[in-house]
C-alpha cells in the first residue's frame, strides 16, 4: 500500500500550480471596459483644458499685473538726498555748499571677508583690525561698540568720500555706507550774518538759507531705473534728462575781500572801545547792490551750537536806532527840495533854544553865530538844523518823512528787514518838539540799512534804489552781471548835488577829516546820538556812526559804519566810526579801481 500511494501523491502535487497559472492568464488578458477608457480620456482633456484656460487667464487677464510686478523687481528707485544749491559771492568765491558725507553702519552677524566661504561669519575682532586705521578710532573702542548688539551699529559719522571709498574697497560684508549731504560754509563766520545756517536736521534757521529756502533746495525727483538680470540699465521708460542735475548757484552781490577787511576792522574797533556791537555797509548807489554787510560779534555757522542765539540775527537790518546827525543831510535835502531854504542861505546859531518848553542845545553847548549850511554840517549844529527845518511846513515835513519810507519796511531781499518808527501825523504837527528833534535825527528810528538807502538817494541824484544782496541764480561757473541803474526819482538832481558839496566840506574841514585820501573827493557826515530804549534815553549810552559818499564828482558808493555803546569820554563818530570807514574806503578804491578825482601833488603834505 505504501508503494501504491507514492505515485498518487506525485500526480496530485503538480496539478495545483497549473490551475493557478491558467487563472492568472485569464485575468491579465481580460478586456478593459469601454467606460473606463472614456473616464481616463475625460480626465486628460479636463487637465489640458485647465492648463489652456490658466494660460489664457495669465496672458489676457493677469498680464498687466504680472508685468508691473516684474518691473518692480527689475526697477531700482533712488530717493533724492535733498541737496541744496551752492551760494557764491560776486566773484564766484564759495560761501555755502553741500558736500556728500557718509554714515557707517555695522551688522556683525553678517561679517564676511573677501575669499571667505559664503556661510562663514567672521568674528568682530578680524573686522576691527581692518577698519580702525581708516576711522582713526582705537580698535578697542570699535570692538566694544560692536559687542553691544548683533546688527545696526553706527560706527562712523561725517565720513568724507575718500574715507568711504577706502572702506568700501575692503569688501567686508556686513558694512553699510549711508550717503547724505552736509552743508558746509567755507568762509566760516565771514558771511554768517547774511547766509545763516542749517541745523542738524537740515532745517534752515536764519539768513538767506531760511528766506530763500524754496529756491536753494534742488528740485530732485525719485528716479526709477530698470535693470536687466546682469544689472545693465534698460533704456525703456527713461525720460530725456532723467539723469541731469542742475548746477545752479545763488550769486551774492557781496565781495568777500571787502567783507573780510570790514569784519576785522570792526572787531578791532569794538574791542578797543569795549562796545556792544558794530556794523558796516557798502552800497552801490546806482543799483542798490551791497558790497559789504558786516557785523560783529558774529558766529561760525559750521559750529552754530557753540554761540548764543542772539548772534544769529543781522542787527543792521533788524534793529532800530535813532540816526542822530547822520540824518541831517537828508533833512537839508528835503528843505531844499521844497525851497524852504536856499543853497546860499544862512541860519543864526545861538547855541541853545527852547521849543515847546523843551531845551535844545548843541553837543558842545557853544554858539556858532551866523553860519551857512555847509558850516551847519561841519560843526553838526543842532540849533542850526532846528532853525533851518522851521522854514518847512510841519505837515509837508511829515509827508516827506512818510514818502521816504521811514515807517515802512525797505524793499529789499535781505531777510528780516523791518520798518522804522515815525510819530503820527497828528503828533508831529501838534507838538512842536517833534519836528524840532527830527531836525537833528532824534525822535524817530530806523535801521542802519534804511539810512544807507536814503544816503544812496542823495548820491544817486535823487533816485531811491532798493538795497539787495543777491544777483540771482546762474549755471556752472558763469557769473551774473551787475544790475542796471535804477531807482525812483524823489528829489531834484541839483538839490542832491548841493547837499553832497556840503558833505564834502565835512571831510575837508569838519569832523570827517579822518577819511581824507589824496586825490579823491569824498563827502561824509559823522553822528553821535543818544541811545533810547522804549522811548527813554539811557544815561551815558550812545551810538557812534559815520556815512561817506564817493567820489563826489560822480557818486558811486556809500560807506556806512555804526558802533553801538562804545565806552570812554572821547567816544564820538569821528573817533570810533571814522577809522573803520577809512580802512574800508581805502580797500574799496583798490578793489573797484576807482580813478582819482584830481591830480595828486606829492610835494604837498597831507592833513590828518
Amino acid at each position: 500500500m505504501t508503494r501504491r500511494s507514492r505515485p498518487e501523491q506525485r500526480s496530485r502535487r503538480p496539478s495545483r500550480p497549473s490551475t493557478n497559472r491558467t487563472r492568472s492568464r485569464v485575468v491579465a488578458l481580460a478586456p478593459v471596459p469601454p467606460n473606463r477608457l472614456w473616464i481616463v480620456f475625460l480626465i486628460l482633456c479636463t487637465g489640458l483644458l485647465g492648463l489652456v484656460g490658466r494660460m489664457a487667464w495669465l496672458q489676457l487677464v493677469q498680464a498687466p499685473a504680472l508685468e508691473e510686478q516684474a518691473r518692480q523687481l527689475q526697477t531700482q528707485r533712488t530717493r533724492p538726498l535733498g541737496q541744496r544749491r551752492p551760494i557764491v559771492d560776486r566773484t564766484g568765491r564759495l560761501v555755502a555748499i553741500d558736500e556728500k558725507r557718509f554714515r557707517l553702519w555695522a551688522h556683525p552677524r553678517y561679517f564676511n571677508l573677501p575669499g571667505d566661504p559664503p556661510n562663514l561669519v567672521r568674528p568682530s575682532s578680524d573686522v576691527v583690525e581692518l577698519l580702525a586705521p581708516h576711522l582713526a578710532i582705537p580698535a578697542s573702542e570699535l570692538l566694544k561698540a560692536l559687542r553691544t548688539r548683533s546688527s545696526g551699529i553706527k560706527l562712523g559719522e561725517e565720513l568724507d568720500p575718500e574715507t568711504a571709498k577706502r572702506i568700501q574697497a575692503l569688501g567686508i560684508s556686513g558694512l553699510d555706507l549711508e550717503a547724505y549731504p552736509q552743508r558746509i560754509y567755507p568762509q566760516a563766520s565771514l558771511f554768517a550774518n547774511v547766509v545763516g545756517f542749517l541745523n542738524a536736521e537740515r532745517v534752515p534757521q536764519a539768513g538767506l538759507e531760511q528766506s530763500r529756502d524754496g529756491d536753494l533746495v534742488r528740485h530732485e525727483q525719485t528716479r526709477s531705473l530698470r535693470r536687466g538680470a546682469d544689472g545693465t540699465p534698460l533704456p525703456d521708460n527713461l525720460a530725456p534728462g532723467v539723469f541731469y542735475g542742475d548746477d545752479l548757484r545763488l550769486q551774492l552781490t557781496l565781495d568777500s575781500r571787502l567783507q573780510e577787511l570790514a569784519v576785522k576792522a570792526l572787531a578791532a574797533q569794538v574791542a578797543q572801545w569795549k562796545a556792544k556791537k558794530g556794523a558796516a555797509i557798502v552800497m552801490d548807489v546806482t543799483n542798490g547792490e551791497l558790497l559789504v554787510l558786516a557785523s560783529t560779534p558774529t558766529y561760525n555757522p559750521n559750529q552754530y551750537w557753540s554761540f548764543p542765539t542772539g548772534r544769529f540775527r543781522e542787527w543792521s537790518v533788524q534793529d532800530l536806532y535813532e540816526p542822530g546827525s547822520t540824518f541831517k543831510p537828508i533833512n537839508l535835502a528835503l528843505a531844499l527840495q521844497e525851497k524852504a531854504i536856499q543853497p546860499n542861505g544862512r541860519v543864526h546859531d545861538i547855541g541853545q533854544l527852547t521849543v515847546g518848553g523843551w531845551p535844545i542845545n548843541n553837543h558842545d553847548k557853544k554858539a556858532n553865530g551866523l553860519i551857512d549850511f555847509a558850516k551847519v554840517l561841519q560843526v553838526s549844529s543842532n540849533v542850526g538844523m532846528v532853525q533851518a527845518m522851521r522854514q518847512l511846513d510841519d505837515h509837508l515835513y511829515w509827508t516827506w518823512m512818510h514818502r521816504l519810507g521811514i515807517d515802512r519796511r525797505p524793499d529789499t531781499d535781505l531777510p528780516g528787514a523791518v520798518a522804522g518808527q515815525l510819530k503820527t501825523k497828528e503828533q508831529f504837527t501838534t507838538q512842536p518838539i517833534e519836528p524840532a528833534t527830527t531836525a537833528f535825527g532824534q525822535g524817530f528810528s530806523l535801521t542802519p540799512l534804511k539810512l544807507v538807502q536814503l544816503h544812496g538817494m542823495l548820491a544817486n541824484e535823487g533816485r531811491l534804489v532798493s538795497p539787495h544782496i543777491t544777483r540771482g541764480f546762474r549755471s556752472g561757473a558763469a557769473l551774473a552781471p551787475a544790475a542796471p541803474p535804477s531807482g525812483q526819482q524823489l528829489l531834484r538832481p541839483e538839490v542832491t548835488r548841493t547837499v553832497l558839496k556840503w558833505m564834502e566840506s565835512v571831510v575837508d574841514q569838519g569832523s570827517g577829516k579822518g577819511v581824507k585820501t589824496p586825490g579823491y573827493r569824498i563827502g561824509g557826515k559823522t553822528g553821535t546820538a543818544q541811545k533810547a530804549l522804549n522811548g527813554i534815553y539811557l544815561p551815558g549810552a550812545k551810538i557812534c556812526s559815520f556815512v561817506a559818499t564817493l567820489p563826489i564828482e560822480d557818486p558811486r558808493y556809500v560807506v556806512f559804519v555804526v558802533v553801538d555803546e562804545p565806552q570812554g569820554a572821547h567816544a564820538y563818530g569821528s573817533t570810533v566810526a571814522v577809522p573803520v570807514a577809512k580802512q574800508i574806503i581805502d580797500a574799496l578804491l583798490v578793489v573797484e579801481r576807482i580813478a582819482p578825482s584830481k591830480p595828486v601833488d606829492l610835494n604837498k603834505p597831507t592833513k590828518s
